[in-house]
């Protein structure tokens, strides 16, 4: 399951240096696959559409940060545990519902982040 932040984030940043796929993003930025991969190309995103890894996508949040779930992979493969969840100081990084993935389905979606 993807990691989502919530309306109590209180926008300190903590967790985005933190994230190993480069999926947390400022509130309002546009975020793209390429950013912090090694993906060129196309890439095929979560809901079945292919977009071009350099594309700008609009933000997921305007007024805090936020995690794209196209390349949350809660940390699999390079950490024991989420974190931005690990790191947050309000306890706002909490599993998105929206996004339910074995362990199986977020160690592919890493590897396909980082080729």
């Amino acid at each position: 399951m993807a990691i989502k932040i919530t309306d109590e984030c209180i926008n300190c940043g903590a967790c985005e240096p933190e994230c190993p796929n480069n999926a947390i993003y400022e509130g309002g930025v546009e975020w793209a696959i390429a950013d912090g991969t090694s993906v060129k190309g196309s890439f095929t995103l979560m809901d079945g559409s292919s977009i071009d890894a350099d594309q700008r996508v609009t933000p997921v949040s305007n007024d805090t940060y936020y995690i794209t779930p196209n390349k949350c992979t809660e940390c699999q493969g390079f950490h024991e545990e989420p974190q931005c969840a690990a790191v947050c100081p309000v306890d706002c990084c909490v599993p998105d519902e929206l996004y339910r993935e074995t362990v199986d389905q977020l160690m592919t979606k890493k590897n396909s982040l980082h080729l």
